[in-house]
């Protein structure tokens, strides 16, 4: 699919705020609120926008400890990573999950309460699962920079 300027200009605004409407980005675009609302069923059509969603801030909601958990498996058989990633994605715990090149074979994003809550994942859910031969976690100290946004 071909993107024109408008088409990511509008995917710039709805970036920093997907409740603008179709109004107010037509404002800002000089395109009528027809032209914007087609141009966005499309992209959403298309799958170039795959949803929306809010960004709930994680210290409103006490889930403000951060982990990066790199993991190897023992193996690297198409059985055991099927059964790791099926595994994996029913955390909740687990935010993000990246099959990954280097020394470890996958990096786990992890948010929970507070160190205690990390060390009950860890204990009960994480290494539990099948075909793990060792994990390294590494805490955030402070985000510096942390954006959805795709520079286009």
């Amino acid at each position: 699919m071909n993107l024109d300027q408008k088409d990511l200009q509008i995917l710039k605004h709805l970036q920093q705020d997907s409740k603008m409407t179709n109004k107010e980005i037509a404002n800002k675009l000089q395109l009528s609120v027809t032209a914007v609302f087609e141009r966005i069923k499309r992209l959403e059509r298309e799958g170039v926008i795959s949803k929306y969603v809010a960004l709930v801030a994680p210290q409103k909601v006490a889930k403000d400890f951060m982990v990066f958990c790199q993991i190897k498996l023992i193996q690297h058989s198409r059985s055991y990573l099927t059964k790791f990633e099926a595994e994996v994605t029913k955390l909740t715990e687990v935010l993000e999950c990246y099959h990954v090149s280097g020394e470890y074979d996958y990096i786990l994003k992890v948010l929970v309460k507070d160190m205690e809550a990390y060390r009950e994942f860890m204990v009960t859910k994480l290494t539990n699962l099948d075909h793990i031969g060792s994990t390294q976690s590494t805490f955030v100290i402070s985000p510096v920079k942390n954006t959805t946004a795709i520079n286009l």
